[in-house]
């Protein structure tokens, strides 16, 4: 039996995130809210933490660099599992604007297929699993994709629909046997208030 720690750190805000705009895998930087708010969650992060994993996403990449000195680890390994769900011709678009040219995301022409995330998100806590046990791991991604691994650790019930999880915010997953999930906190870490 394993005794691994998984945290899923969010990374900090863009400009995209306040206009509600599906980011995807387009690269766009952090703000300056962001980066504070990185910086405030570093702060509030203990040290045990053994490696950091980044989605290549620049602002998964830059949020991880302001972890990685706060806590005093060198090294960030790039993990391509962590990316963003891809959404094809929709990247751009405000949720409003998406919604009502399609039905669904799935539908959005090069979007990365709902089973497709839910398989890479098995594929993620295998990996964990396999390359890192019992290792406390903390791995920089984003929404969409942080909300398919909380999904297939509670079996669908976290996060609940329409729970936005904030920039800057931690889940902790632990595998003992399984994975399971510490606890539900979509705030940003080391805010009391949802930003």
């Amino acid at each position: 039996m394993t005794n691994s720690t998984l945290g899923l750190l969010r990374h900090g805000q863009t400009d995209w995130n306040i206009d509600l705009r599906l980011q995807g895998t387009t690269d766009i930087a952090m703000n300056q809210i962001g980066i504070e708010q990185i910086q405030t969650a570093s702060k509030h992060l203990d040290q045990g933490w053994d490696v950091i994993l980044s989605s290549p996403i620049g602002r998964a990449r830059q949020s991880a660099e302001i972890v990685a000195a706060q806590i005093g680890i060198s090294e960030i390994a790039i993990e391509p599992l962590l990316l963003e769900r891809a959404f094809g011709i929709g990247e751009g678009l405000t949720y409003a604007e998406w919604g009502e040219k399609f039905s669904k995301l799935d539908d959005i022409p090069g979007a990365e297929s709902k089973a497709s995330v839910e398989k890479r998100a098995r594929d993620l806590l295998a990996h964990i699993e396999s390359n890192y046990s019992g290792a406390r791991v903390l791995a920089v991604s984003h929404g969409a994709l942080i909300r398919f691994v909380l999904s297939e650790v509670s079996n669908g019930t976290i996060p609940p629909a329409g729970e936005r999880l904030q920039n800057a915010s931690l889940h902790l997953l632990h595998h003992r046997g399984s994975w399971e999930l510490e606890g539900w906190k979509p705030q940003p870490l080391g805010s009391d208030s949802v930003q």
